[in-house]
């Protein structure tokens, strides 16, 4: 189901801890460089080295390996995964099961049927605090890690019996949910769709009304970034017939994805009701956060508010969309890397739509090396900010374009 190969699990783990340390492929060369006893070839040449690492392209012979290993302050292990584990993850201290779940899972990893509640709440907890690193390192280098935990969730879901069973099948249902994000986010749309539907089955088999109503969401925002409006607001209508048997915040989510259609077909009126009818349904949801479920951790308000500036920017009323977007942003936290950088880049077009080419220009610029890193939507956002600059005649064009080359290189 994937358009693009797979990059390997080390290279993956190479390239998420580069990220986690907000370095480019130049600063780590500079790192190796530092710790290295002996001297390292050019800087263009190391950089295509580590490029090729990263990429899967080549593995690291040991003397990289040890260099890798000393940048970032982590063992082998740690860093490339050489133990082999049950369930393949990132080096994150909240994923070390103790010496007992350890070895639950390695029983169940080889007898399916003997899957306990136990290992399927470490495999919850396992997917959540990867949901939570994606915000920050973006998806490339978690996709071919959940895949490689997805099939053996499978075998885990098809071994559980009794209640058991739909908890698993559910838990399957939200890694493919998870990937089918990740492929749409690596402009894999083709990918992404087929994972969505799997989802979607899945979660209909375990009963789960609100992951089924989320892949549709989902769908519904798939095909608003590909500007098929109609199609978004028929999918997040859709969506809502689950109503009744889901949560406020899912609720409130569909409401507002249908809002953004309509704003997308110029659709004032529309758009602003459904997004009024959003807003109501969120703030219940702040009520009894506890009481939603665990992949809607992100949506709150200021989450909210970002959407509705988006969709005053389709709508194109400048003043409202950055008014939205800033209060939004104000309260989104730093680890938030990747929606830092796309909300970023919709407020500096917000503000071109003021005519404040300045305030575009400085948030383009300063969003320009996350956007690089972890958002390439992120980046179409900001190539058209200085394109619209540029056919105002304005100054700032050159400068957001720099930044990303810049960025890039």
């Amino acid at each position: 189901m994937n358009d693009s190969p797979e990059v390997p699990v080390w290279a993956a783990r190479l390239l998420a801890a580069r990220n986690t340390k907000g370095w480019s492929q130049r600063d780590l060369a500079r790192e190796l460089t530092k710790v290295s006893d002996k001297p390292l070839t050019e800087l263009p040449n190391l950089i295509r080295r580590i490029r090729g690492h990263e990429t899967g392209e080549h593995r690291p012979d040991v003397f990289y390996t040890t260099l890798y290993c000393k940048a970032f302050g982590l063992t082998e292990d740690q860093l490339f995964g050489t133990v082999i584990k049950p369930v393949p993850t990132l080096a994150l201290p909240a994923l070390a099961p103790d010496t007992d779940l350890y070895e639950r899972i390695t029983r169940a990893i080889e007898h399916p049927s003997r899957v306990d509640v136990a290992t399927v709440q470490w495999l919850e907890h396992c997917l959540a605090e990867h949901r939570r690193v994606e915000d920050t390192i973006g998806s490339r280098p978690l996709l071919p890690l959940i895949h490689a935990q997805l099939s053996t969730v499978a075998d885990l879901a098809r071994g559980a019996r009794g209640p058991l069973a739909d908890r698993a099948v559910a838990v399957l249902a939200q890694y493919a949910q998870f990937i089918a994000w990740m492929c749409h986010d690596s402009r894999q749309p083709a990918a992404s769709l087929a994972w969505y539907d799997r989802s979607h089955a899945w979660a209909l088999e375990a009963g789960d009304a609100c992951l089924a109503s989320t892949t549709l969401n989902m769908r519904a925002h798939q095909a608003w970034s590909l500007g098929d409006a109609p199609r978004c607001v028929r999918l997040a209508e859709a969506s809502r017939w689950h109503d009744g048997r889901t949560t406020h915040g899912v609720q409130g989510m569909a409401a507002q994805m249908a809002g953004r259609g309509h704003a997308q077909l110029g659709e004032a009126n529309q758009a602003r009701t459904r997004l009024a009818e959003a807003e109501d349904l969120i703030r219940t949801a702040a009520e009894h956060p506890e009481g939603e479920p665990p992949w809607m951790y992100f949506y709150g308000e200021g989450w909210f508010l970002m959407q509705r500036g988006m969709a005053e920017l389709e709508l194109g009323d400048g003043r409202r969309a950055a008014d939205f977007i800033e209060r939004g942003l104000s309260t989104l936290p730093g680890s938030y890397r990747r929606d830092r950088a796309w909300f970023g880049a919709c407020l500096a077009r917000a503000h071109i739509l003021q005519g404040d080419a300045e305030a575009a220009t400085a948030i383009a610029t300063d969003v320009a090396p996350d956007a690089v890193a972890v958002n390439t939507y992120a980046v179409t956002e900001l190539r058209r900010a200085a394109h619209e600059l540029a056919e105002a005649g304005a100054s700032g064009a050159k400068a957001i374009k720099d930044s990303l080359t810049s960025a890039e290189h």
